[in-house]
């Protein structure tokens, strides 16, 4: 079995190809739903985020997630202490999951890939790009947000010129090429690894 890291900037449609992999047969692992569920549920994760935050971090035992965004959004070290709190124990629950696949590949869903050098951990990685004013579109489509919002949350993304390098297939998901072939080009890929 391959773990493939699946990466791409806010509003690339990774999340669609992750559908369309799932759709094919090979299991995804959802790394940033996974963390939600852990932030609210894993005692090492909230342990740490009350200790730097205090305890009005959590109200009635579920993460302020907003609160939490405003910390790691105006603050480099409140942002890598947050990962590096965070990644670990999810790494650990990828690992769980992975016991218990069996396929030739099993992908790993995460925006920050590349950002936080999980990509290293992984057999290879499929990195989705799109044009940056089509991400824009999307992501205020999606979440009903001004481009200003939209801008500030891609600043903790690298750009796809800086991922490009470091990833293993390239599917372009810019609404003109076709989806399928490039998805099932970087599959063969990744299987020859």
């Amino acid at each position: 079995m391959k773990r493939i890291g699946l990466t791409g900037g806010i509003g690339s449609g990774k999340s669609y190809i992750a559908g369309v992999l799932e759709k094919m047969g090979y299991p995804v692992y959802y790394s940033d739903e996974q963390a939600k569920v852990l932030t609210d549920t894993h005692p090492e994760i909230r342990a740490g985020l009350i200790s730097r935050f205090g305890t009005g971090i959590y109200s009635e035992g579920i993460l302020n997630r907003k609160e939490l965004a405003a910390h790691i959004f105006n603050s480099e070290s409140d942002r890598i202490f947050v990962n590096q709190l965070i990644h670990p124990v999810v790494r650990a629950d990828f690992d769980r999951w992975c016991a218990e696949q069996h396929t030739a590949l099993v992908f790993n869903e995460a925006a920050i890939l590349f950002e936080t050098g999980a990509y290293t951990q992984f057999d290879g990685t499929l990195l989705v790009v799109a044009p940056l004013d089509l991400r824009i579109q999307r992501v205020m489509q999606r979440d009903r947000c001004n481009e200003e919002k939209v801008k500030e949350r891609m600043k903790a993304q690298w750009s796809d010129e800086q991922k490009i390098p470091l990833a293993t297939a390239v599917i372009t998901s810019n609404g003109i090429l076709p989806l399928v072939s490039q998805i099932e080009g970087s599959v063969q890929t990744l299987l020859s690894l």
